[in-house]
């Protein structure tokens, strides 16, 4: 099985501010974008084990309800270049 790579997940909830979180939850992007669908899709919340809050130094477990989630990115890097929510 491959190494989890660091992935930046980047969520707009409804009526606030983006939040970003830094995780090694995912071996690609694919199946981080599969495990959000399935929490939308199943509405429930998405458990992330190894996870840092924006740019938190410790890694803790993140609880991201996605009931309040507008739209989400997946990236391997965090910059203005990633490109703009749909």
């Amino acid at each position: 099985m491959p190494d989890n790579i660091v992935l930046i997940l980047r969520f707009h909830p409804v009526g606030g501010e983006d939040v970003s979180v830094v995780c090694r939850d995912f071996t690609d992007e694919d199946e981080a974008l599969e495990a959000v669908a399935h929490a939308i899709d199943e509405h429930r919340s998405l458990v992330l084990n190894e996870a840092r809050y924006e740019r938190e130094p410790d890694e803790n477990g993140v609880v991201i309800n996605m009931a309040n989630v507008v739209s989400m990115r997946v990236s391997r890097t965090d910059s203005g270049a990633t490109g703009q929510y749909l």
